[in-house]
């Protein structure tokens, strides 16, 4: 069923689309950057699609395996159509940044967030691109593979409690 909604991402945006797969059941649709928002668009209000519920939006890093090191994963879900796409942006090291696509689903407020303060992928256009997960004054981004093991932090000063008296 989810090739169905592959068939129509690739007929719609041929330019696109760098590559397609279906490993062990799981359609995924790898794309060019610059299409995300208008594919993402698409998906969500086309009615034969139906794609209303972004599932998840997440990082990986492929540092030392593979080239672009970055990828932002889309995970996308139709309710009424029950079909599940994965949408895949290739970015570089260089480069670390997608558009935002806050403004075709509200929900990914939030995973923009976290894969922002995870993995150091900016995301243009979002409203309040800020650290969700870990303080402002952390160093650094604690997924991506070449961030220290030890990797020393500034102390955060403690709040004082009032006293009674």
């Amino acid at each position: 069923m989810s090739q169905k909604v592959v068939d129509a991402i690739s007929a719609r945006f041929p330019d696109a689309v760098v590559s397609t797969h279906a490993y062990r059941g799981d359609d995924t649709v790898v794309l060019k950057r610059e299409y995300l928002v208008e594919v993402c668009r698409f998906l969500k209000e086309d009615p034969e699609l139906d794609m209303k519920l972004p599932v998840d939006v997440c990082g990986v890093d492929y540092l030392g395996h593979k080239t672009p090191r970055f990828e932002v994963v889309y995970h996308l879900a139709s309710i009424t159509k029950r079909h599940r796409v994965r949408l895949k942006v290739q970015v570089t090291e260089d480069d670390c940044e997608v558009p935002s696509v806050i403004s075709v689903w509200r929900g990914v407020d939030w995973f923009e967030r976290e894969a922002w303060d995870m993995y150091g992928i900016r995301f243009a256009g979002h409203p309040n691109l800020k650290r969700v997960l870990l303080y402002e004054e952390f160093e650094g981004h604690p997924l991506r593979k070449d961030y220290p093991q030890r990797g020393y932090q500034p102390l955060m000063p403690m709040p004082t409690l009032p006293t009674e008296g």
